[in-house]
This record gives C-alpha cells, sequence and structure tokens, in this order.
C-alpha cells in the first residue's frame, strides 16, 4: 500500500501504525457492507484475526504514537486525567488523527466516485490548473499540384483552475474517554473519514450530475437517449468512443438503474444461479462493453434519501479523462479547545480540510435515461 509523502514524513519512516489503519479502516467498511476491499483475515501463524482484535491493538498503538510526538511519556503510573489533560497530549492525538484521516481518504474516495473524477493532492495555497486539451483533428482538403498550402489549423489549449474551499467538520469528543479506553480512537478516525468522504462524494457526483444534464439543453440528441434498448446503447457507446479518440467506453450506473441492461429481443433467455446476474444485479459485460457500479450514497441531509440518480445510466471513457476533477488542498487540520473549557468536561474538536470540484476535460459522455 502506498502512504502519501505528509504521513510518511510525519511518521519519520515508521509508518507501522498507518498501514494498520488502512487495513483497519478496509476491515470497518467492509462490515459496514461494502464489498471488494482487502484486509487480513489471519495473523502469521494462520489463526483468525477479528475486528474488535485490530481495534484493540490499533487503539494500544495509537497511544504510544501519540506519546512518541507529544514527547510526554505514557507513563503507567500517571493519573489518566492529568495526563489528558496535558497540552501537548492533546495536540499531539489530534495530530495523529489528521495523519490517519489522510492515510486512507484518498483511497476511500476514489474507491466512491473514481470512475468519473479525477483526485488531485496540492500544497497549501496552491490552486489547480488543468490543460484541457482540443478533441478535433485537423482539417484535411484537397489541393491542386501547384498550391503550396490549403487552409491553416491551429489548436490551442483550454484551462480550468479549481480553486479548494475549506470544508470543516465540527465534532465533541471526551479526550479523557479516549485516553482511558471507554472510547475508540481508532473508530473516532474512520467515522471522521466517512464523514469527509460522503461530502466530498456528494459535491463530485453534483458536479457530474450537473453537467451531464446540460445535455438536455445542448441542443443535440447524440448523447442522450431516453429507454433502454440494445441498438440505443451501442449507438452512444459507440459515439463515446469514437469522439474520445478510440478510448473505449463503458456503462456505468447504480445498482438498481444496471439491473436494466438486458436484452431486449424477444428471444427468451434463462439465468443460471451462478450468473452475474443473479450475484450482482448487473451483467458485467454487455454487447461487448465493460458494465461498472457506481456505488449508492446516502443522503445524510435528508430522511433515508440517496444521492445517485436510480433512473439515469451513463457512457463514459475514464481513460480519455475523467469528467470531474476533485482537488484536495494540503492536509486534515484539527483544532481542539481545552480539556476544561466546558463544564461536562467534553472538548470540541474541528477537522478542517480543503477541497474543491469543477468539470475539466475534453472527453464526451452520454445518458440514457431509464424513465
Amino acid at each position: 500500500m502506498k502512504l502519501v509523502n505528509s504521513v510518511i514524513n510525519f511518521s519519520k519512516g515508521n509508518t507501522e501504525l498507518y498501514e494498520m489503519f488502512v487495513d483497519y479502516f478496509n476491515h470497518y467498511r467492509a462490515n459496514a457492507g461494502q464489498k471488494g476491499l482487502s484486509f487480513r483475515t489471519h495473523k502469521s501463524d494462520g489463526s483468525p484475526v477479528t475486528f474488535s482484535d485490530k481495534e484493540d491493538k490499533i487503539n494500544k498503538e495509537l497511544l504510544k504514537e501519540i506519546a512518541r510526538v507529544s514527547n510526554v511519556p505514557n507513563a503507567q503510573n500517571w493519573d489518566m486525567a492529568t495526563y489528558a489533560s496535558h497540552p501537548s497530549v492533546i495536540w499531539a492525538t489530534f495530530a495523529v488523527i489528521n495523519q490517519l484521516v489522510d492515510a486512507v481518504l484518498p483511497d476511500a474516495i476514489t474507491d466512491s466516485i473514481g470512475l468519473y473524477t479525477d483526485v488531485r493532492t496540492i500544497g497549501y495555497g496552491d490552486s489547480a490548473a488543468f490543460d484541457i486539451e482540443a478533441r478535433d483533428l485537423f482539417a484535411v482538403s484537397k489541393a491542386g499540384r501547384s498550391m503550396r498550402q490549403a487552409e491553416i489549423h491551429k489548436q490551442f489549449k483550454g484551462q480550468v483552475t479549481v480553486v479548494p474551499e475549506n470544508h470543516v467538520l465540527s465534532v465533541g469528543v471526551s479526550l479523557y474517554r479516549v485516553l482511558s479506553g471507554y472510547e475508540s480512537l481508532a473508530r473516532f478516525a474512520s467515522k471522521a473519514v466517512l464523514s469527509l468522504e460522503a461530502a466530498m462524494t456528494k459535491e463530485a457526483y453534483t458536479a457530474f450530475a450537473t453537467a451531464m444534464a446540460a445535455l438536455d439543453n445542448s441542443g443535440t440528441d447524440a448523447l442522450r437517449f431516453s429507454g433502454w434498448a440494445d441498438t440505443t446503447f451501442i449507438t452512444l457507446a459507440q459515439t463515446v468512443t469514437a469522439w474520445n479518440g478510440g478510448q473505449k467506453a463503458i456503462l456505468v450506473g447504480t445498482n438498481v438503474a444496471l439491473e436494466s441492461v438486458l436484452p431486449t429481443s424477444d428471444v427468451n433467455y434463462r439465468y443460471n444461479l451462478e450468473s452475474d446476474y443473479v450475484k450482482m444485479g448487473y451483467i458485467r459485460d454487455f454487447k461487448g462493453y465493460s458494465v461498472m457500479e457506481i456505488p449508492q450514497v446516502a443522503d445524510w441531509g435528508t430522511e433515508f434519501g440517496l444521492i445517485i440518480d436510480d433512473t439515469k445510466l451513463w457512457v463514459l471513457s475514464p481513460t480519455a479523462g475523467k469528467l470531474v476533477k476533485l482537488v484536495l488542498e494540503g492536509s486534515t487540520i484539527a483544532n481542539t479547545t481545552g480539556a476544561f473549557d466546558n463544564a461536562n468536561l467534553t472538548q470540541q474538536t474541528n477537522l478542517q480540510k480543503m477541497w474543491g470540484t469543477a468539470i475539466a476535460t475534453s472527453s464526451i459522455a452520454g445518458t440514457i435515461e431509464l424513465s
């Protein structure tokens, strides 16, 4: 696994804790129902390792890392209330959490929106500029044998600049309960990552959906069709592939939307229990084109709402350029109130993360509206 440079530098090259957290986080997401994740299930001696075993071990390792960063020994004879109120310990605790978040966030967000989003990390105070190559080719014309040249053509690059904006996640946490083992610091970091991932996913998908909805007002039906049909899909896939320089198109959508991807001929067909359609809910390859699922995402601002549109399928060429660009600025920043600032001894922690999204590509995509 590859960690970002900021995590490697912070750990002074001893990345064992952060590699453990990547494995723990994948296990955490797998327990929540996410599929296709890789994590350790057995120890070196062949005995099974459970999620609770990992959580206990990583919380102990976290306390060691906090002691290293704070330069305050995690002395067993110390009174926990005294140790937890040490300013250096408070700072170090959330400095370590920042690194845990940054260790897994890029991969987590790529798993969610990687089919249509390119994720880039930049430094503090920077902005990201994306050069947009012209998609058109040069025109070739007939000319007389005595003509030195035909009409001159020249192409220019476009450019889209993305300036990240600050986003803040504010939570209440009892550092005393965390350091005394009553609350899991690893679980807190995992939920922080998932919260940031959900916000980024919603923003990136909104940009993508807005761009695809603009096809309705483009004045052409070449990239937009209503209703599923074999010929409709093949026509759209051929168009997207051809106009993206031959980069093969794929069909993407949610599991519900992909259930519509079936032959529309009058010939009867059967599926056995071992087929992809029965196991996964959709066909992985159709008419020579790959079919891939976009994971559905909860809209936490609503009552059991979902973000991704189940009534649309999209035809993309990811290798020709992702439509959405997501730019992450710097590392996660944390600020925490004092241990005794509040009457209930609960501290307010603010995790600040800067990112921005934009449509920046010359590749094309199409949509099929199912209803």
